[in-house]
């Protein structure tokens, strides 16, 4: 195997516009690329474009009917009448939708065909995890869900067991749709609690489908969740899981929306909690799946102030090569947001939480506390079931 990791990048991924007024704003993919780059990251990976993903990939998850209405809405976007859930507030139809939807989707399953096959150890599409994309529907602002895809594509190549993880503020319910019935999948995810927040799924007790019972893990955390409590709930629940598992390969999702600044929930995590994440699945990937890791992006709205970091930081972890939380920004970079989007560019790589201390589940809970108690309803609901105690 390769020890080399892969990013997946084609400029063209930055298509997927659903206009100035939308908050998925795609100078967030530029801007972290840019980063990468002035970091010198990109030399540390190697570059792969991947090709758009073909009908026959598409309907490893999507109906042909959802796929025929993309496109026609992709060509017409003015007919879109929210029929398919396009066309809506949240998936605004575009002209070339379905080209761009189809090459980051592309990207995804590239970065699943080459870690399984060993062609890289790694592998990163930050323009990935659009994770709410239904088999028959768009929905919160995903087109087509290439975390399903690439998880499918594993499966048709061979892979007998996968693991998805998914940090995203959001609930990972189109992943979890995808492999509901399927025992072979895996599907982790923490999310802010669907009581306050999109898509309001993902309760404790959604845990898989008969035949595939315990395949869904739900970690639903209480608004206001911070940097201690989220690495104690993902410490909680993750390694232990994956242990019992034991998958091939960790696909996960990386959505930076869990930051105090985001403007579309209600988590309070910090760029350090998240790269402390990001570094921990990349030892789960280790530990428990051969190295085999597809990471990808997802959510986040701070487009300027938390995106790029993010990311940047998993390309980091990714290629071996992990960015100190003190670095310093290069200054090219802060110029280039400057003339990109006329606002300041933040000058440290994380926000001086470095390093994140939370207390370990295996030292005791406090079963009155509002963030233990939704670690013990994701325990309590999955691990009988997987023969693990809760």
């Amino acid at each position: 195997m390769s020890g080399r990791a892969q990013l997946m990048w084609d400029e063209a991924v930055t298509g997927y516009d659903f206009g100035p007024e939308h908050p998925m704003d795609p100078v967030r993919l530029a801007l972290t690329r840019g980063l990468v780059g002035a970091l010198g990251l990109d030399r540390e990976v190697e570059v792969v474009a991947a090709r758009p993903a073909g009908e026959s990939t598409l309907r490893l998850v999507h109906r042909q009917d959802y796929i025929d209405a993309v496109k026609a809405a992709s060509d017409d976007p003015g007919a879109a009448d929210g029929s398919y859930g396009l066309g809506t507030v949240d998936d605004p139809a575009f002209a070339g939708m379905h080209g761009v939807s189809s090459l980051i989707a592309g990207q995804s399953v590239g970065a699943a065909e080459a870690v399984w096959r060993g062609e890289a150890q790694h592998a990163v599409n930050f323009a990935g995890g659009l994770h709410h994309a239904m088999p028959g529907a768009a929905s919160g602002f995903c087109v087509y869900n290439d975390a399903a895809l690439a998880i499918a594509r594993l499966l048709e190549l061979g892979a007998e067991r996968v693991a998805y993880v998914d940090v995203d503020v959001h609930h990972g319910d189109g992943v979890q749709a995808a492999f509901w019935e399927d025992p072979r999948v895996l599907t982790v995810s923490l999310h802010e609690h669907p009581r306050t927040l999109f898509p309001q799924t993902g309760w404790p007790e959604e845990t898989g489908a008969d035949g595939a019972e315990g395949s869904a893990v739900n970690v639903a955390l209480p608004a206001g969740t911070g940097d201690a409590g989220w690495l104690r709930a993902f410490h909680a629940v993750v390694p232990e899981v994956l242990a019992d598992f034991r998958p091939q390969v960790l696909v996960t999702q990386h959505g930076a929306d869990t930051h105090f600044e985001d403007p579309l929930a209600h988590l309070a995590v910090s760029l350090d909690a998240q790269r402390a994440v990001q570094v921990a699945c990349h030892e789960l990937a280790h530990e428990y799946a051969a190295g085999r890791w597809v990471a990808l992006g997802g959510g986040g709205y701070a487009v300027v102030d938390v995106v790029p970091r993010s990311w940047t930081h998993l390309v980091g972890i990714a290629a071996g090569r992990p960015v100190a939380p003190e670095t310093v920004i290069p200054q090219g970079w802060r110029q280039e947001v400057f003339a990109r989007t006329r606002q300041l560019a933040p000058q440290r790589m994380t926000d001086g939480r470095w390093p994140v201390e939370w207390a370990p589940w295996e030292a005791g809970y406090d079963p009155a506390d509002r963030l233990d108690q939704a670690v013990l309803a994701a325990r309590r609901a999955v691990f009988p079931l997987r023969g693990l105690l809760a």
